[in-house]
């Protein structure tokens, strides 16, 4: 049996052999330069939440700094039973990751090596690229005209491949788009044989509640649906690296030989503590993020510049030129913003920063755009 701690090992062959993109990576995508990002460069790169961990985050996590000796393994329980109580789960109903990256690969590992890994493009490359630098079969189909998942277009796939993984990240990274409930339950409702779904939902707390409906009802029936979440992202806890992934017992069975089944004991006690403060947090932070989502959206508008619609901490803009010069040249201004995500190479992705951050970004943003 390929264990995750295999896997790794394999990884690292394959790239001591040259044989291993530089793009896979299970901790992230590339910077756009290789040179070291200076303390005062503006990062609006990698969809990291600027407000950072809550205050009862942080305590935890200082607090439990001489706990590091251990692995402590006797807690997670606990965190199991926190995030089930949460989303309304059993305990066998959810599996701890670092990150929900950690989930997310497990599950390609699980249901994607024999069969196809299915999803949509542009999507979250990282899993895409690490199936193909295995050699195993990567079947993409454009999102529509609304940015959402085709998931008719889906289903077709699976079903010509006899089965598989369909991945469907919602809200969309890097699109920051949504794919509808309606189409979400068509396609967990027609579902083909032999076919898990994946739902990433690392976004999902930045989204009105009245826009989206979470895919973890699915779970609770006991559909063939895997749902991914994360406290990267509205908890600010990027590097703390925890997260989870909920689906009835046999799929998460499955999918456990594939992870080291340990996660860092800060980032479970801060995790904890943020998810206590969730009731409130949450829905302070959402306000947030859209105040400032509105107001970048309200300048491009000003400008004549074209845009997806946001639904989470970050935009795609519409350049209309080659991002990677164009993000290269922001940088050497003082500003890092996304890569390039083919095939859409000409439009922008930036993370939603402070007000500080997107004044900056908006001033240095406009100097190479008009220049």
């Amino acid at each position: 049996m390929i264990t995750r701690r295999r896997l790794m090992q394999d990884l690292g062959y394959l790239a001591a052999a040259g044989q291993l993109s530089s793009k896979v990576s299970l901790a992230g995508p590339p910077p756009q330069s290789s040179a070291p990002i200076q303390d005062d460069v503006v990062r609006l790169d990698a969809n990291e939440n600027p407000l950072g961990p809550p205050p009862s985050a942080i305590k935890a996590m200082v607090d439990s700094v001489p706990a590091t000796a251990r692995y402590h393994f006797d807690e997670f329980g606990k965190f199991k039973e926190a995030i089930a109580r949460s989303e309304s789960l059993r305990p066998e109903q959810v599996l701890l990751g670092v990150g929900s990256t950690e989930v997310i690969d497990a599950a390609v590992s699980a249901f994607a090596s024999s069969k196809p890994l299915i999803t949509a493009t542009a999507t979250y490359d990282i899993l895409v690229e690490l199936e193909r630098s295995l050699g195993r079969r990567v079947v993409q189909v454009p999102l529509t005209e609304t940015w959402g998942y085709p998931v008719r277009k889906l289903a077709e796939e699976a079903v010509k491949a006899g089965g598989g993984l369909i991945y469907l990240c919602n809200p969309n990274n890097p699109t920051s788009s949504l794919t509808s409930n309606s189409d979400i339950e068509w396609l967990v409702t027609n579902l083909p044989p032999h076919t898990v779904l994946l739902v990433d939902e690392a976004y999902i707390h930045f989204v009105q509640p009245t826009e989206i409906e979470s895919a973890m009802k699915y779970v609770r029936e006991d559909k063939n649906v895997i749902v991914t979440r994360t406290f990267s992202k509205i908890y600010g806890m990027a590097g703390a690296r925890a997260g989870f992934g909920c689906a009835k017992p046999d799929l998460l069975h499955a999918m456990e030989p594939f992870l080291d089944n340990v996660i860092p004991v800060l980032g479970l006690r801060g995790a904890m503590a943020a998810l206590g403060e969730r009731d409130t947090l949450i829905p302070a932070r959402r306000a947030e993020f859209v105040r400032i989502s509105g107001e970048l959206c309200h300048w491009l508008h000003k400008k004549n510049i074209r845009y997806i619609e946001p639904h989470a901490n970050f935009v795609m803009i519409d350049i209309g030129r080659d991002v990677r010069p164009f993000g290269q040249e922001m940088l050497r201004r003082g500003v890092a913003v996304g890569r390039p995500f083919p095939p859409l190479t000409q439009m922008l992705r930036v993370t939603l920063g402070t007000d500080a951050e997107m004044a900056r970004f908006r001033e240095v943003f406009w100097q190479v755009y008009s220049g």
